[in-house]
């Protein structure tokens, strides 16, 4: 189950590197940067792995928002924010389930 998920994690994160321009520079960090701090909780037993799961399916949801709305070749203002709101949520959620009490033993360095 995990090497699924880190291999899920892997072609997330290079699909935005194979994509030669992309419109969505902003968002695209901004995935980069909740999946880090996703790993960082995972590293820390800040997340469990129900936890963890729970917060992947939310990125990759924003993903495939992401790419229905690169789809047609033009991100409208709409979608955009849009998006941002769908990034707004997903980092609210990763916060609490960082801070809850619910917590795990750190993975091994």
């Amino acid at each position: 189950m995990k090497l699924k998920l880190l291999a899920i994690l892997v072609a997330a994160a290079a699909l935005p590197a194979l994509a030669q321009t992309t419109q969505t520079p902003v968002v695209d960090q901004r995935q980069a940067n909740q999946e880090k701090r996703i790993e960082q909780g995972v590293k820390s037993g800040e997340l469990t792995p129900k936890e963890t799961a729970k917060l992947e399916r939310g990125q990759a949801k924003v993903e495939k928002m992401k790419e229905k709305a690169e789809a047609d070749g033009k991100v409208t203002a709409k979608e955009r924010k849009k998006l941002a709101k769908a990034q707004n949520k997903q980092s609210k959620k990763i916060y609490k389930e960082k801070h809850d009490k619910q917590a795990t033993a750190p993975a091994p360095k």
